[in-house]
């Protein structure tokens, strides 16, 4: 077994819920994970420009971690402007010395359904193990008849001895959270609760801060609009 089994674990979190707990604790207890580093995307390649800007975000990830023993928010993404490919996050943690035997990235079955449209693909897939989690409408024992020229990388827990020159796709079918950012976003704009969607700290700032109440990105109501947002790339 390798020493350090790391979790990268990236998305736009705008804002980040319940859906995505799940999502990381089911990795992290079915793949024994010593390290989880919860990343907010800057721009992301698949998705509209975020509403909330990436300080919030950012607070939101710290907030949720909270408490996590082995989770870590990071602003590894954050750092620059270009966007948030998956394969460039991937790669700075080779050069800190994470081998991609020992990283882990998670995510839902849903999003990994389309890997095909990544950036880098297929050469994504040799650097890092990929932890798969069931999502509702998707589950991950359905993507080996989806993707079927990726089954023979496919696995199922539970995971003993990984061989330190193959990375494999961990398929993991579990209950998750039925709830979206977009929902609640949606949710806030129409002066909805959002109790039980987030953690309590995550919904206290998002109160606080008025966010989500207005549909300008990374605004409230009473903030001046934003420039335009950037193109959006694939990847």
């Amino acid at each position: 077994m390798t020493t350090r089994r790391i979790g990268v674990f990236g998305g736009t979190f705008d804002p980040i819920h319940c859906g995505h707990i799940d999502i990381g604790l089911a990795a992290e207890s079915t793949l024994r994970l010593t390290r989880m580093f919860v990343i907010p995307a800057n721009v992301s390649p698949h998705r509209a420009q975020p509403l909330a800007s990436s300080y919030h975000r950012f607070a939101m990830v710290a907030l949720t971690v909270a408490g996590r023993p082995r989770w870590r928010a990071s602003d590894l993404e954050l750092r620059g402007d270009a966007p948030s490919y998956t394969s460039a996050t991937l790669t700075r943690f080779h050069e800190r010395g994470y081998t991609p035997s020992e990283l882990f990235f998670v995510i839902g079955a849903d999003a990994f359904a389309e890997i095909d449209s990544w950036k880098d693909y297929p050469d994504i897939l040799d650097r890092t193990h990929f932890a798969v989690v069931s999502r509702p409408g998707c589950s991950a024992d359905e993507l080996p008849a989806r993707l079927p020229f990726l089954a023979p990388r496919m696995a199922r827990p539970p995971v003993g001895h990984l061989n330190k020159l193959d990375t494999l796709i961990f398929l993991i079918d579990v209950l998750t959270t039925d709830v979206s950012s977009t929902a609640i976003r949606e949710q806030r704009a129409k002066g909805l609760p959002i109790t039980g969607l987030v953690d309590l700290g995550v919904q206290q700032h998002i109160e606080q801060h008025a966010l989500y109440t207005s549909r300008l990105p990374g605004r409230r109501g009473s903030d001046p609009p934003p420039s335009p947002a950037t193109d959006r790339l694939h990847g």
